[in-house]
């Protein structure tokens, strides 16, 4: 495999591995969520978040918190995905998250050391060592935007004065919200990270519940056929081999369709080529020599032009 294709597979592989967080690009949806819309924040357009991925609760939303964690806790629910911002009287503001390994290898409390707006990020030396090939250019950081695996915004756990590597922040990658992620720490909507980050100071706690704690105040959860975290009831437990086999149903047609459009397109090159062959022949042209026709779409090898093609073809 030459350099390139590997310099090409190692800036693919950057925006599936980077830490806390998955640097990509969205299209703007056509169906908005108020508080979801697109955005200008310093410089930068944030696109809006489809409507599709803010179903089943995953849109940010006041709820009853029924935890004793003090108002103003920030509390991280990684086996539910959800993330409280705990309020006054049995309140909290509830986000939708997406969990990375980064993000389950941290339980226990801290506390918010820094923000950041639109933040840099840099590899870790660890994962420089294990995978220069992905990362050893970044070395020197890489400057915040649209493309950075930290999305807009950053807060950085501490615990005992000293940086944990924990992060929660935001993500362009909408889609990978409620699911557990290659990797990353706790990513929430770039619109989320943004509203949380206005509500918080240095110096807030951060709890990260453990197995226990989430069943217990959460109930147990589990991944759908999708990857989504949703709750264990029987209801979703019957649901999930259905939507499993709906999948692979939708993958085979997929599959069947392409394979017909090939047969198609495969039958249309060959009629063309015989065209092409006998209109050399015509004009006493060996069949060695004759110029192959330029690329044509399967419209195109049906019809009678051949001849101006190959003419076209043959004074190009």
């Amino acid at each position: 495999m030459n350099s390139s294709i590997l310099r090409l597979l190692g800036v693919l592989s950057l925006t599936v591995l980077a830490a806390c967080g998955t640097p990509t690009t969205e299209s703007a949806s056509p169906s908005v969520v108020p508080g979801y819309e697109g955005v200008e924040d310093e410089g930068f357009f944030i696109q809006p978040v489809d409507a599709e991925l803010l179903s089943a609760d995953r849109a940010r939303q006041e709820v009853d918190y029924a935890a004793d964690d003090a108002p103003g806790t920030i509390v991280i629910d990684t086996f539910a995905r959800k993330l409280y911002h705990v309020q006054e009287n049995g309140r909290a503001m509830r986000y939708a998250i997406a969990v990375g390994r980064e993000g389950l290898s941290f339980r226990g409390s801290g506390v918010i050391g820094r923000k950041a707006k639109w933040p840099s990020w840099q590899p870790t030396a660890n994962m420089i060592r294990t995978r220069p090939d992905l990362y050893a250019e970044y070395a020197g950081g890489r400057a915040g935007g649209l493309d950075n695996p930290l999305g807009a915004r950053a807060l950085y756990l501490y615990r005992g004065g000293r940086d944990s590597m924990f992060r929660i922040h935001g993500t362009i990658q909408n889609e990978t919200i409620g699911h557990a992620t290659s990797a990353g720490c706790i990513r929430l909507f770039n619109q989320d990270a943004i509203d949380l980050y206005d509500k918080v100071d240095t110096g807030t706690r951060v709890k990260v519940r453990s197995l226990e704690e989430s069943i217990a105040i959460e109930g147990p959860y589990m991944d759908d056929a999708y990857g989504r975290a949703v709750p264990e009831t029987p209801e979703n437990i019957a649901q999930k081999p259905l939507d499993e086999q709906r999948m692979v149903e939708q993958e085979a047609a997929k599959v069947e369709a392409a394979a017909k459009q090939a047969e198609i397109d495969a039958k249309a090159a060959a009629k063309a080529d015989k065209k092409r062959l006998s209109a050399c022949k015509r004009k006493g042209i060996d069949a060695v020599d004759c110029p192959p026709l330029p690329e044509m779409t399967t419209a195109d090898a049906g019809s009678t032009s051949v001849e101006a093609k190959l003419d076209a073809a043959s004074n190009g």
